[in-house]
């Protein structure tokens, strides 16, 4: 069919745009560095652009843009990352496992300085992951060490067959973010083309499959986790859950919000009776009176406790293995350098230090750096008890909520932590993350002066991504909404 006279004919203009995206996907994966900003910027924003008209075209033909997705990635198998230099780590943690040493032990400086090459190509890793990353432990959960350790597995003295193997295996988790993402928009009565604005973005093909951040693997399980509570595997869901929590921390933000739906929501109806209401078990529960209601509470606060307990139990089994002393003060530490130490592509955190600058005359990190979990953590408690989270949907938009605050007030907002906020929207009415999917390339001009001395940001460009960002964000979330109500 894709290859009927009638057809090409029919969209010839779309199929166009189709192999111009490939060619423009190949010069982004082997024609370009990043310091190249006038050609990264154009790449991407033509890109962007037949990216949305393709989706809008071809929203009926499912098969065809599946096609293009994994086409576009496939371009990029042979292809170094460009953009990002953290797959040098990947490779090195991998290797480090694989040659039977604990890799949160020692920091790549640190065995590099005492003349020990513990690994092949160590001199070539350490100078290729760059200073900050070398100079600081791995503070990456067990599942992306496992990623790494199947890359060292397979290609122990090849960076490229390194980078293919990795690539490979988020490619893999594309394809299943794919399949359950569209299960699970069938069964919430969404239409189906939505998981495209996800899996199609330019975003996406580049900064997961492109520059190897492992957030793919990271929201296939979430993706997984989602659609098994939704059909009522709630154990299973919280198995998987606690498997993308030991891919990326993220999803630990979310534990709260579960707690509505397990105690107000469908649980008990998604996973005993889903053929209400005419089952015989609906109509054999007592109603209307306390000991009923009595028991409905306690069962399902049972099953969130069970359910938070799965979840805690399996991340501290993955964690077992990489166990000791050295290990937890080595992970704690280097976590917390995120919120006090490490800053990149902020908003209203940046606003904050500049009022720090102006009535203390220094950069206040430490002390904002230790303030914003906490009020992360009161707006998390607000969202989980004082909105609704009943179903699924508002689920999901309580956690696309979450995010976008923590994103909003967090040091460090790397392009590619925006993945998540994407594959959460697609599920809700909310368009601020496709927006952001596009304007966080600006992110990457705070790269210029990178082999320099002066690593500096140039804040007006950061100012214009999310002013852009904003006001999307209150259009949709505020006005738009009180719009909706008046009407």
């Amino acid at each position: 069919m894709l290859l009927h006279p009638a057809f090409l004919k029919l969209y010839r203009f779309p199929l166009l745009m189709a192999l111009s995206s490939g060619l423009l996907y190949w010069a982004f994966a082997y024609d370009l560095t990043r310091t190249d900003y006038v050609k990264l910027l154009m790449l991407y924003a033509a890109l962007f652009f037949m990216f949305y008209k393709l989706v809008q075209i071809f929203e009926n033909n499912l098969k065809l843009l599946t096609y293009l997705a994994f086409s576009f990635r496939a371009i990029f198998i042979l292809a170094i990352p460009n953009l990002s230099q953290d797959f040098y780590r990947f490779i090195w943690d991998g290797r480090m496992i694989m040659a039977g040493i604990n890799p949160y032990l020692y920091t790549p400086e640190y065995l590099i300085g005492q003349g020990n090459f513990p690994i092949a190509q160590a001199r070539e890793l350490y100078e290729g992951m760059g200073v900050l990353s070398a100079g600081h432990f791995t503070n990456y959960p067990p599942i992306n060490q496992l990623c790494f350790t199947i890359a060292a597995l397979f290609a122990g003295k090849s960076i490229l067959g390194s980078v293919i193997m990795m690539r490979l295996i988020i490619i893999a988790a594309d394809f299943g973010t794919l399949h359950f993402g569209k299960k699970l928009l069938e069964k919430l009565k969404i239409p189906k083309h939505n998981i495209f604005w996800y899996i199609l973005n330019p975003f996406i093909i580049i900064e997961l499959t492109g520059n190897l951040h492992f957030e793919g693997v990271m929201i296939f399980f979430l993706m997984l986790s989602l659609y098994l509570l939704h059909v009522g595997k709630w154990q299973w869901a919280a198995v998987v859950l606690a498997l993308s929590i030991s891919v990326k921390l993220v999803p630990l933000i979310f534990l709260p919000l579960f707690f509505q739906w397990f105690t107000k929501g469908n649980v008990i109806e998604n996973e005993v009776m889903p053929s209400a209401p005419n089952n015989k078990i609906t109509s054999s529960l007592p109603s209307g009176n306390n000991e009923s209601n009595w028991v409905s509470i306690t069962l399902s606060l049972a099953r969130l406790a069970l359910f938070y307990g799965i979840v805690g139990i399996i991340t501290l089994l993955l964690f077992v293995p990489f166990y000791s002393r050295a290990f937890i003060n080595n992970y704690t530490e280097t976590v917390a350098l995120w919120f006090q130490e490490f800053e990149f592509n902020a908003s209203l955190y940046y606003l904050a230090r500049e009022i720090g600058y102006a009535f203390r005359g220094y950069n206040e990190i430490a002390i904002v750096g230790k303030t914003i979990p906490i009020i992360v953590a009161t707006f998390v408690i607000i969202i989980a008890f004082f909105r609704k989270n009943k179903t699924s949907v508002q689920l999901i938009t309580a956690m696309l909520f979450v995010l976008s605050f923590y994103y909003f007030t967090a040091t460090t907002v790397h392009p590619w932590y925006v993945a998540t906020l994407l594959i959460l929207s697609v599920f809700t009415k909310y368009k601020f993350p496709l927006v952001w999917s596009f304007a966080v390339i600006l992110s990457y001009l705070a790269y210029l002066g990178i082999n320099s001395m002066d690593k500096s940001e140039n804040l007006l460009v950061i100012a214009l991504e999310y002013a852009v960002v904003y006001s999307v964000f209150i259009w949709e979330v505020f006005i738009k909404k009180a719009s909706e109500k008046e009407a």
